[in-house]
């Protein structure tokens, strides 16, 4: 008996097209071994979440283990200067660690208005689907994803709506993280690389 092939699910994306980034999945930082320097997102079940912080390694005070977490600005520039910053401790059931889930198909529903489809479980951060940037009303100062011959490029910014460069091709211009929040503290234009829209999605 011959056995069918399973389906691909990026079967139909041209051949121009990379496969999309990964999604970001919170874990419970309970769950993660490696804290220093790592996304994270801190709240409470049913109340919300906060996401642009950096965590570093646990503090056990007595019975309870704490979490360093500081403003991801702030966690750019001590690392950039080599300075001490100011870290608030936070339970460590409160936080959560940004980690990447397995790729998945997109859906190819582009402008989609239908609330019911956006309905998330409120026990914690919701999964984050990357989005094509040519499908976003607006992406400056957004984190995106480059994607190249199927590598992700990530900690980027993007510092400019969707334009036409000076060959024709529909671009936006990135920066790194780095680059991004060093704009903010000293000023100092960042540098910048034009990319193709096709390689770029918001994480």
């Amino acid at each position: 008996m011959t056995r069918e092939p399973l389906p691909d699910p990026f079967a139909g994306e041209p051949d121009w097209a990379p496969l999309p980034p990964r999604p970001i999945v919170p874990v419970p930082a309970t769950d993660d071994a490696e804290l220093r320097g790592r996304r994270v997102l801190v709240g409470l079940p049913g109340l919300g979440w906060r996401a642009d912080l950096r965590a570093d390694d646990r503090v056990v005070q007595g019975s309870r283990t704490y979490i360093p977490v500081i403003p991801e600005h702030e966690w750019y520039r001590a690392e950039a200067e080599q300075t001490e910053v100011f870290a608030p401790l936070v339970p460590a059931e409160r936080v959560w660690v940004e980690t990447l889930g397995e790729r998945e198909p997109e859906p190819r529903v582009v402008g989609r208005t239908d609330v019911l489809s956006r309905l998330v479980s409120l026990d914690g951060p919701a999964r984050r689907r990357p989005v094509p940037v040519g499908e976003t009303d607006a992406v400056a100062g957004r984190r995106v994803v480059q994607v190249v011959d199927a590598v992700e490029r990530r900690d980027l910014r993007a510092v400019t709506e969707v334009h036409t460069s000076v060959d024709g091709d529909i671009c936006v211009r990135v920066t790194t993280e780095v680059e991004w929040y060093r704009w903010a503290w000293s000023g100092q234009t960042p540098k910048t690389q034009e990319v193709p829209v096709h390689l770029l999605w918001i994480e």
